[in-house]
C-alpha cells in the first residue's frame, strides 16, 4: 500500500516549534513523532503540547536524525543553525523543511542546495507568506489582469524586536543578521511571488532605535522589477507600533491595499461599472473591502504541501533555489547600503 502519511521529526524546540507542530497537527498526511531540542526542558514542554511520546524527546539531533522511521524533519531553530542542522539531515536521508530565511550567507544557501541534490532529498524553505490566505488571493487578483498591468509593487516589515532579541540566546542581535535578512525577508519574498526576481536593488539604512545593537534597525530598498514593475521594500525593527506587513500593489486599472493581520483588504479599481450613472472619478474613490482568512502563519497548509509533494515523489513549491533567491535579494540589498551603490542579486546557485 501507498504510504499516506509523512512521520516527521522537529529539531527545535522553541517559540517557532510551536508553529510547526500546530501546523502538523492539523493535516491529514504528516504527523510529528519526535522533537529535539539542546534544552530538554523546552522539548518535554512540547512534547506534551503535543502527544509526542518522552522516549522521542532528544538533546542531540543526530540521535533523532538515526531513526529508520522518520521520514523527514522540519526545522525551527535560530537562522544561523539551519545550514548545519539542514546538511545533516539530508545527509542522514531525510528530507527537510527548513525555516525562512534559508541561511545568512549565499554560500550556506549553495551548500544546502548543493548537498540536497546529491544525497537525492527534497529540501523546502519555510516561506510562511506564500500560504497566508490573503497573499494567495491577492496574487490570484494581479494574475487575473484585474488591477491591470502591475507597475509598482511595495511591502513592509515593521515588527518591534526590542524585547525579543532571541530567549536568552540572542540570536536576532548578531552582527550578520541584518533585518532585512531576518525578518524582512517575508516582504522580499512576498514581491518575488507577485512581481518576480528584482534585476537590480538599491538601498539606504540607519540605525536610530536599536541603537546597541549591531544591525541598521530600518531599511529603505527599491528594486527594479520584470516588466519594468518598480519595487520597494522597507523593514524596520525598532519602530514602536504593532505588527504589520502592509502591501500595496498598483496597476493600471487599480490598487490593492492589504496586510496579513487584517480580515480584509482593499480594492480599489479606475472603473466598476460602465454605466453613465456612476461618476467615473466617483468610481475611482469608491474602496471595496474584500474579506478573507486571517492566518498570517499557515504552517499546516506549508506541510501539508511539504508532505504531499513527498507522498507524490514530486517538487516542492519553495524549493532550496526559491528561498536562496529571496536571500539573495536581501543580502544584495545589504550590499547596496553599505557601498552606496546598486547591487545585482546573484541567483546563480550552482
Amino acid at each position: 500500500m501507498k504510504k499516506k502519511v509523512i512521520r516527521l521529526g522537529v529539531i527545535g524546540g522553541g517559540d517557532f516549534s510551536e508553529y510547526h507542530l500546530n501546523g502538523i497537527a492539523k493535516v491529514s498526511n504528516a504527523e510529528a513523532v519526535a522533537i529535539c531540542d539542546i534544552n530538554r526542558e523546552s522539548a518535554l514542554l512540547r512534547a506534551k503540547q503535543f502527544d509526542i511520546p518522552e522516549d522521542s524527546v532528544y538533546t542531540d539531533y543526530h540521535d533523532l536524525l538515526a531513526r529508520d522511521d522518520i521520514d523527514a524533519v522540519t526545522i525551527p531553530l535560530p537562522d544561523q543553525l539551519h545550514k548545519e542542522a539542514t546538511i545533516a539531515a539530508l545527509r542522514a536521508g531525510k528530507h527537510v523543511l527548513c525555516e525562512k530565511p534559508m541561511a545568512l550567507d549565499l554560500d550556506e544557501c549553495k551548500e544546502m542546495i548543493r548537498v540536497a541534490r546529491e544525497c537525492g532529498k527534497q529540501l523546502m524553505v519555510g516561506q510562511i507568506g506564500r500560504y497566508s490566505p490573503m497573499y494567495v488571493e491577492v496574487e490570484r487578483i494581479i494574475k487575473s489582469g484585474l488591477i491591470g498591468d502591475l507597475f509598482m509593487i511595495e511591502s513592509e516589515y515593521a515588527h518591534d524586536y526590542s524585547e525579543i532579541s532571541g530567549n536568552g540566546a540572542p540570536w536576532r542581535k548578531t552582527p550578520e543578521r541584518e533585518p532585512v535578512i531576518g525578518g524582512g525577508c517575508h516582504a522580499v519574498d512576498l514581491i518575488r511571488m507577485m512581481a518576480g526576481n528584482p534585476t537590480e536593488v538599491f538601498a539606504y539604512a540607519n540605525n536610530k532605535c536599536l541603537t546597541d545593537w549591531p544591525i541598521h534597525d530600518c531599511t529603505m530598498a527599491v528594486m527594479k522589477l520584470p516588466n519594468g514593475v518598480i519595487g520597494k521594500v522597507m523593514t524596520s525593527t525598532g519602530c514602536k507600533r504593532n505588527y504589520t506587513m502592509r502591501s500595496v500593489a498598483y496597476g493600471t486599472k487599480g490598487t490593492l491595499i492589504f496586510n496579513d493581520v487584517d480580515a480584509t483588504f482593499s480594492l480599489f479599481r479606475g472603473q466598476f461599472s460602465e454605466d453613465e450613472i456612476f461618476d467615473r472619478y466617483k468610481q475611482r474613490e469608491l474602496e471595496i473591502k474584500v474579506p478573507v482568512e486571517v492566518d498570517s502563519h499557515n504552517f499546516g497548509g506549508e506541510v501539508e504541501d511539504f508532505c504531499n509533494s513527498l507522498l507524490n515523489d514530486q517538487p516542492v513549491p519553495t524549493p532550496g533555489e526559491e528561498g536562496a533567491a529571496t536571500v539573495a535579494v536581501c543580502l544584495a540589498i545589504v550590499e547596496s547600503f553599505k557601498t552606496g551603490e546598486k547591487v545585482v542579486p546573484d541567483y546563480n546557485f550552482d
